[in-house]
């Protein structure tokens, strides 16, 4: 929703000065509208039903549902909802996800007041574009191999102090295919050793930290 020249935008952040502070900047620019603030996913869909926006600001790790979550539900609403992913972290791995899911952009938390409102008029105009940092991140993950679920189970359980056996334990597999796993993981990340490859995976956002 857009009224006249005023850009209308909800912001969904679990961080209350965070949703302030983006509120006072965004709120002190006559051309743009603050329809509203929610501190979680289920909340982030209940105000874009209520209030279509015509801009929605979403966090990426929120209790209840997350940013990604929330952007498909969105989108089932409305296919034309545009989505701005905002989060701290810049992993290749949500970032695909975020755009898969429908949104428009995905921007870092630490950008400029300035940075911040040229990206929302550029997505409000219709553009989908990525940060520099962002981009160079996405671009360069096209050069590794996608692990596979199976290889993030195993390496997530590797990053919790647990050895090949345990693992294989844990997974119900023989200890020889972990090992066989773990040498598929070193080879596609291009790690190491094990923690190289655990902070590797974590730094492309396989999971959250």
């Amino acid at each position: 929703m857009t009224s006249g020249d005023t850009i209308s935008v909800l912001i969904a952040d679990d961080h209350p000065l965070l949703r302030s502070g983006i509120a006072g900047v965004l709120t002190s620019d006559p051309r743009f509208c603050v329809v509203g603030e929610a501190d979680d996913g289920i909340g982030a869909v209940e105000l874009f039903r209520q209030f279509r926006p015509a801009i929605t600001l979403m966090d990426l790790q929120m209790p209840g549902l997350n940013g990604i979550d929330a952007t498909k539900a969105i989108r089932h609403i409305d296919p034309e909802a545009r989505i701005i992913i905002l989060t701290t972290f810049d992993g290749d791995v949500q970032v695909t996800r975020s755009l898969q899911a429908g949104a428009s952009g995905y921007i870092l938390k630490n950008l400029t007041r300035t940075d911040l409102i040229d990206y929302i008029l550029s997505i409000h105009a219709g553009g989908r574009q990525l940060p520099p940092q962002v981009a160079s991140s996405l671009a360069g993950s096209f050069q590794s191999d996608s692990l596979s679920k199976r290889e993030i189970e195993v390496l997530r359980l590797v990053a919790g102090g647990n050895t090949n056996q345990r693992v294989a334990d844990e997974l119900g597999l023989r200890e020889d295919t972990i090992k066989a796993h773990m040498k598929a993981i070193l080879q596609k990340l291009g790690a190491r050793d094990r923690t190289h490859a655990v902070m590797i995976a974590m730094r492309r956002g396989y999971w959250e930290g």
